[in-house]
């Protein structure tokens, strides 16, 4: 079984403009079967989506699926500390096999 058939169609979707939202700085949690919190830096933010880079390899990625919806902390940018938990959609699982991010996968996110 291929990678996006493990994950779901892999094609950019994206038709808007990505606008920069510095709201959030990054995001925490947790799914069945993980034994621990995960926290990732939110990249390629925008006011319909954001993403998360996670290496491959690692555990968290046999733990998502695309349309999975998780409860995750988001952590404000210009509050030390300050958070807001939010309901969030896995829309998509891109391997990234070229550039800057090569080695890891970009888990689009969507808050509900």
């Amino acid at each position: 079984m291929s990678t996006n058939e493990l994950h779901g169609d892999s094609t950019e979707r994206r038709s808007e403009t990505r606008a920069v939202d510095e709201r959030y700085y990054s995001v925490q949690f947790t799914t069945q079967g993980l034994a621990s919190f995960y926290q990732f830096k939110l990249w390629n933010i925008s006011s319909k989506g954001m993403c998360i880079l996670v290496k491959e390899g690692s555990q968290v990625l046999k733990h998502l699926k695309v349309g999975d919806t998780i409860e995750m902390t988001y952590y404000l940018t210009d509050s030390q500390g300050a958070h807001e938990n939010m309901k969030t959609q896995i829309k998509h699982i891109t391997k990234n096999d070229k550039g800057r991010f090569q080695g890891h996968y970009m888990v689009g996110l969507s808050i509900l």
